[in-house]
């Protein structure tokens, strides 16, 4: 078999969906608007909890499941904390939500690594696999990349001191600052007292569904590679608004999950490739590799434009899912039927 640039998902590439709360459900989110705000705030809490369970494996620097599971959980959290705390956000706020994003991305370079040595160690395991020598070099220089990176992680991490982190987040949501937050948030409104979290749900979801589909549309006109990954992350944006959906029970969530999950693993596919191709050209960059490795950088070469190759046929599949597809029109249809009658949807749950 030849050293085609065809990735396959590692077990930790799709990370598990978690389930709907069956305490949570029974139409929680238009409760009173105290109690559904309480809801939320409890999921908030959990995920904080799911989010800080993995810090000891991630230090430990060999898990890279246990990396990829913090960077995930940090989405979740910050999505629930985006609900409950709509801009503009108390300034406490906007302190834990940077080291949230900080943790995020200080992890961010390992985990690349670890996705694309898993990748490269593959090709490498095949019997007939071409160009072997030039895949060696590539996982060498990948292996001392995601050393450096490791280490500069930990420092970053070290100065967020997620301990800190972890009980001032926790203090700040038992303090029901989100209720008051809100409460401040819609006081210049004209109607009645908020009656639910309903409204600021479907009011996210109006914003992360347009960005979603300008994104969208941005990428079938553009197919530089900075608007397919700014469409990537509108992508997960919506699939984690969508799992609190989930999380409430609403029906039709989880099938629209379920789409833009295989969404975001295409996306997630094709940035792969797109980052494999940066760090190899980045290893060529090197001066004295090139003096003293001329032949063997050759070789790298030709993998960068077969890697290219590659990329096109995921850009052209990922064409056919999002623009005019079944699941597609269907995923429209079901945002459309929850901002149209926001109480209807969300009371089935």
């Amino acid at each position: 078999m030849q050293d085609e640039l065809i990735p396959g998902h590692s077990p930790a590439a799709v990370e598990p969906e978690p389930a709907a709360d069956p305490a949570a459900s029974q139409g929680a989110l238009l409760l009173p608007y105290e109690e559904s705000c309480k809801k939320v705030r409890e999921l908030a809490l959990r995920q904080l909890n799911r989010f800080i369970s993995y810090e000891a494996k991630v230090l430990k620097g060999d898990d890279g499941n246990a990396i990829h599971d913090m960077r995930v959980a940090s989405r979740r959290l910050q999505q629930v904390l985006d609900l409950l705390y709509p801009k503009p956000r108390p300034q406490e706020l906007r302190r834990l939500r940077r080291q949230i994003r900080g943790c995020r991305q200080a992890l961010g370079d390992v985990r690349n690594c670890d996705v694309l040595l898993e990748f490269v160690g593959g090709s490498l395991k095949r019997k007939r696999a071409a160009r072997r020598e030039a895949w060696t070099a590539v996982q060498h220089f990948l292996m001392m990349r995601r050393s450096k990176s490791f280490l500069r992680a930990v420092r970053k991490l070290s100065k967020i001191n997620l301990t800190d982190f972890y009980v001032n987040l926790k203090e700040f949501l038992h303090q029901d600052k989100a209720h008051d937050h809100l409460a401040d948030h819609h006081a210049d409104r004209v109607e009645a007292p908020h009656p639910s979290f309903a409204h600021d749900l479907i009011a996210a979801l109006e914003s992360d569904w347009g960005r979603f589909e300008e994104q969208i549309e941005h990428s079938h006109r553009d197919a530089r590679p900075n608007v397919i990954h700014g469409a990537r992350i509108a992508t997960k944006r919506l699939r984690y608004l969508l799992e609190v959906f989930h999380e409430f029970g609403v029906p039709g969530s989880a099938d629209a999950l379920v789409w833009l999950r295989q969404l975001q693993n295409h996306l997630g596919d094709w940035h792969d490739l797109e980052v494999l191709e940066q760090m190899m050209i980045e290893m060529l960059a090197r001066p004295e590799y090139l003096r003293e490795h001329l032949p063997l950088a050759m070789e790298v070469q030709k993998l960068i434009l077969r890697n290219r190759e590659s990329k096109v046929g995921f850009e052209e599949k990922y064409a056919k899912m999002s623009r005019d597809s079944v699941e597609m029109d269907r995923l429209k249809e079901w945002i459309s039927y929850l901002v149209a009658s926001p109480s209807t949807a969300l009371a089935k749950g």
